[in-house]
């Protein structure tokens, strides 16, 4: 009998297969079959969820807290919508320190007052001890749609814009957990992704934050819905020193390290220069980079690419196993 793995909640490949081989087939429609961060419904409405079961729930530069709220406000703004209104369900371990549970909501009350966004519903249960691990929490956001994604304009020679570095949740939760006898000032780089809002509508047509699966995983689920290759440079991929050198030392690739503040986006060749200098006008988007292009001369319709520092090219596929369980 098949059973639930860590890996369906991966946001690899076999979370891509289950969701179309068990989600789909159930509730398939033309808004779900997008499988987008956020559905985009009449009236202008932009809607998605999301659900957090971090572990642990505090660690340096975030909480559970601000992550049910950066996370849902992001998914939002890379589906072209500007977020309005927040739900709050927590599901609670019976015994949970009430400090603990004052202390996420604080959390949350400051990321949304942050965000610019309203908690307007919720809900609260409560499961007997041993039965869950402190918190989880669920969140929905509701925005109003400014734009739309636009895979079917993007052309050979547009370019990839990655908008800081990558890895520092991942590594930051990581070495919070204490498993590898590892210290670092690395943070998590959770943070709500607002001042991209403005690039939509400066043509920007296509963006996804970084979260589970890492690049690798988000250019390869677009370039699947291409008509042409991506190619990245793994020089031009901004990594912090601690990322780097942890993901040296622990065998871990970092293009599959999950971020909380980075997004990925697709712009056209002509507006490279102009979106970078906007991004990086932004504190979060200092060390923004471009770092590849879609390709028509290198690769086959739907590859991911990576041209290698020594010169080589590597094909990259989604994450295939759980990198880091309970990342956010």
């Amino acid at each position: 009998m098949k059973k639930v793995s860590l890996e369906l909640g991966s946001g690899g490949r076999l979370m891509r297969d289950f969701i179309a081989g068990t989600i789909l087939p159930s509730f398939g429609n033309p808004v779900l079959d997008e499988l987008s961060d956020a559905s985009h419904l009449p009236g202008g409405i932009a809607f998605t969820t999301d659900s957090y079961v971090v572990d642990p729930l505090f660690f340096p530069g975030g909480d559970i807290g601000h992550l049910a709220v950066n996370g849902t406000v992001n998914d939002l703004v890379v589906s072209g919508a500007e977020p309005r209104f927040l739900s709050l369900a927590f599901i609670l371990e019976e015994g949970l320190d009430l400090d603990v549970l004052e202390r996420v909501i604080r959390s949350i009350r400051t990321a949304a007052r942050a965000a610019n966004v309203r908690v307007v519903t919720g809900d609260t249960k409560v499961v007997r001890r041993g039965q869950g691990d402190k918190i989880y929490i669920n969140t929905a956001g509701i925005g109003r749609t400014i734009a739309r994604p636009e895979v079917r304009k993007i052309r050979p020679g547009d370019k990839v814009i990655l908008t800081g570095t990558l890895g520092d949740h991942s590594l930051a939760v990581m070495l919070a957990r204490g498993e590898f006898g590892l210290s670092s000032s690395v943070r998590s780089d959770c943070a709500p992704l607002l001042f991209l809002l403005p690039l939509w509508k400066k043509s920007a047509l296509w963006m996804r934050d970084v979260t589970r699966g890492g690049l690798a995983t988000v250019l390869f689920e677009l370039a699947e819905r291409l008509r042409y290759p991506i190619l990245i440079e793994e020089d031009k991929v901004p990594l912090s020193r601690p990322v780097r050198a942890a993901s040296e030392l622990l065998g871990i690739d970092p293009l599959y390290m999950a971020c909380e503040g980075k997004a990925v986006i697709i712009v056209p060749k002509a507006k490279a220069g102009e979106f970078l200098r906007l991004i990086r006008r932004h504190p979060l988007g200092r060390k923004a980079a471009v770092i590849g292009e879609i390709q028509s001369r290198v690769g086959r319709p739907g590859e991911l690419l990576l041209q290698t520092a020594t010169g080589g090219l590597r094909l990259l596929e989604p994450l295939t196993s759980e990198l880091l369980p309970r990342i956010c």
